[in-house]
């Protein structure tokens, strides 16, 4: 696609980081998913083909076959979708290599890491398998790897549930130097099909070549069908006899002589690492012994003339070994010995002479220097000064110095026949890795993530964050993407939340102009009332988080504001007994205040004489009733002016006493 370039925004979500590859069907580039905040590869299929239903249609069985296949060896598909024409795949993206890389830069590969690989490539097929899918397209170029020598396989573009619909008439799906011949020929394809891929795939990592090639794809797909494959150890004698023969096992014609399915081949696959970890202590012992019970069952011996048996075969006791045979003339031979005792005695002499050649020409056993440490040229010199022959080193990452040997098989100090090899491991150093991107995470997975690349959090810091809610990681220093050694010590930021701001204080404020005054400075508000007749109804009496404290941005503010209480009718009570006063006023949600006043009138004590505010005005609920109540002391003819004149005097000083209580004038 031409017209895609650095930060092109792709169906309004995928921004353009690079251009991963370009394959037959379409591009692959490293984009952005700024929704996840996450890097993605994006499959862009080539716009010539979006207008071929097949090819759209293989496109879309691609994301939905693969969709539904989450396995550790397996490329994630996210997503799908359609952009400028044509149609897209969204991908878990895999910082790595393709094998196809891996293996034009270092094939032939050592044996035991070819195993490991196929085996992650077999686990992924077994797992589609199980659920009626077959890949089809087994290839290197389908099989990432990174730096740790995780596989997974990607492109289930020509993968479908199901087996005898998958071919066209006339057309051959895959690719011809990794094709069955079932595939080949265009006949149906069962998981078989897959086995032998992995097998020409096999086959390739441990020679640096596959076994059919040609100018055309025609001529690959005939000789899958009619020819046999050169056998591996005649392009590399490393390769152990037995993983040679698990690989020809896998390129049977027939698919019935192959592996029944992915377990039977793991499971030999397996057993063959162990052989070949195991190396080869007791190969020479177990050599002699066959040699040995061949000579005494009378077998030929390679490099020995093959002589007629003896008339009579040797006689053995019960352990196996030859014992003393009395040889009883059956008639004289006045010529000297019968025959068959010449040959008995020619078979002894030569026994003997093998045996004897054997022990002469066997060759020294001697220890194997200990170069474990030592810099791989320091190591090689000496093994080759001890008569040692050094293979080609293995390589793996590790924190110790370029070129320092890791290990050594056989052992240091172990016993072997002079000459023979030894195979070094050294340090490739601790190889580079790309920085992953955590921004999103929780604090806990981001710090998993970055040690599974083989990063180190050094610190932690806490960084506001409007865009990542706390405890989210919001990115790393060195930033993601970029390349670093292993073992790199990394800051990872982890949001403490947006920024916190000074709540403004707004207590006694009108409740509008509160409001407002929260709403200015970025906050939101939740008001709750409360009836008091204390504060003037509509001012804020309470808030929280409090005038002057820090709070995040956009968080709520509660106000409590002061509401007046219902009002209602004051009942009239002037001139009623103070116990039916009192009960009324309650009852219309008033309290009760009382004052006495004295009266001349002893008809009149106990009588509510006035009351503040007047009966039938309005007023507020739970407001006091102020009733004023006749208290009468007794008096003469004599003393009614000073009476009066008291009565005066104790009205303008009379006392005020809750409700049930008296007021006396001294």
């Amino acid at each position: 696609m031409s017209g895609i370039s650095r930060d092109t925004l792709i169906d309004d979500r995928y921004r353009v980081v690079s251009r991963l590859g370009t394959g037959g069907m379409a591009d692959v580039f490293l984009v952005e998913d700024e929704q996840l905040n996450r890097k993605v590869a994006l499959k862009l299929l080539h716009r010539r083909f979006a207008e071929d239903p097949a090819f759209v249609e293989r496109f879309r069985r691609e994301a939905q076959a693969a969709a539904g296949l989450q396995h550790q060896n397996i490329v994630g598909v996210y997503d799908r979708g359609e952009y400028d024409g044509t149609y897209y795949i969204a991908m878990e993206y895999l910082p790595g290599r393709s094998l196809k890389e891996l293996i034009s830069e270092e094939a032939p590969l050592d044996p035991v890491r070819a195993i490991d690989i196929a085996i992650q490539i077999l686990r992924a097929a077994r797992f589609a398998h199980r659920r009626g899918i077959i890949h089809r397209d087994l290839k290197p170029h389908n099989v990432i790897v990174d730096d740790a020598g995780n596989a997974k396989v990607t492109d289930f573009g020509i993968a479908r549930a199901g087996a005898s619909d998958m071919t066209e008439t006339g057309s051959i799906m895959g690719t011809a130097q990794y094709l069955s011949p079932e595939q080949a020929q265009g006949h149906s394809v069962t998981a078989s099909s897959d086995l032998y891929a992995v097998g020409i795939v096999l086959y390739e990592m441990l020679t640096g070549r596959v076994p059919f090639e040609g100018e055309q794809a025609v001529t690959i797909a005939l000789k899958h069908v009619s020819e046999a494959p050169v056998p591996p150890r005649e392009l590399n004698p490393a390769i152990p006899p037995e993983l040679e023969q698990t690989v020809l096992w896998t390129l049977n014609k027939n698919a019935a002589d192959r592996p029944q399915d992915a377990d039977q081949l793991i499971t030999v696959l397996e057993h063959c690492r162990e052989s070949i970890v195991a190396g080869a202590a007791g190969q020479r012992t177990a050599s002699m012994a066959a040699l040995a019970a061949g000579a005494a069952a009378g077998m030929p011996v390679e490099g020995l003339p093959e002589l007629p048996p003896p008339a009579h075969p040797p006689v053995t006791n019960g352990s196996g070994r030859l014992q003393a045979v009395t040889i009883v003339p059956e008639e004289e031979h006045s010529g000297g010995w019968r025959p068959w005792l010449w040959a008995l005695l020619v078979l002894l002499l030569v026994l003997a002479a093998a045996a004897a050649a054997y022990f002469l020409a066997r060759p020294k056993q001697v220890a194997v220097p200990k170069v474990t440490g030592e810099s791989f040229t320091v190591a090689r010199t000496q093994l080759q000064n001890e008569g040692f022959t050094v293979a080609q080193p293995l390589q793996q990452n590790s924190s110790r110095s370029t070129g320092t040997v890791l290990s050594q098989r056989p052992g240091g100090g172990a016993k072997v026949d002079k000459g023979s090899t030894v195979t070094l491991t050294i340090s490739k150093g601790r190889g580079k890795v790309v920085i992953p991107s955590v921004q999103g995470d929780p604090e806990a997975k981001a710090k998993s993530t970055l040690k599974a690349y083989g990063l180190k959090v050094s610190r932690t810091e806490a960084e506001a964050s409007s865009r990542f809610p706390r405890g989210e990681a919001t990115g790393t220093s060195p930033i993601a993407a970029k390349s670093v050694p292993r073992g790199t010590k990394l800051v990872l930021f982890v949001s403490s939340g947006p920024a916190q701001k000074p709540v403004p204080d707004v207590r006694g404020d009108a409740h509008a102009a509160a409001i407002s005054a929260l709403n200015n400075a970025g906050f939101r508000v939740h008001s709750q009332y409360e009836t008091t007749t204390s504060v003037t109804a509509g001012e804020v009496i309470s808030q929280s988080p409090t005038g002057a404290t820090d709070a995040a941005p956009h968080s709520v503010v509660t106000l409590v504001v002061a509401k007046a209480p219902a009002k209602a009718s004051v009942p009239s009570v002037t001139g009623d007994k103070l116990a039916e006063a009192v009960s009324a006023i309650h009852a219309a949600g008033f309290t009760v205040r009382q004052t006495t006043r004295t009266v001349n009138d002893p008809a009149r004590a106990g009588v509510v004489v006035s009351q503040s505010p007047p009966g039938n005005s309005s007023r507020a609920k739970g407001s006091a009733v102020t009733i004023t109540v006749g208290s009468y002391q007794g008096s003469t003819t004599s003393t009614s002016t000073t009476s009066t004149t008291t009565s005066t005097t104790t009205t303008s000083s009379s006392s005020t006493s809750p409700v049930g209580g008296t007021s006396t004038n001294p």
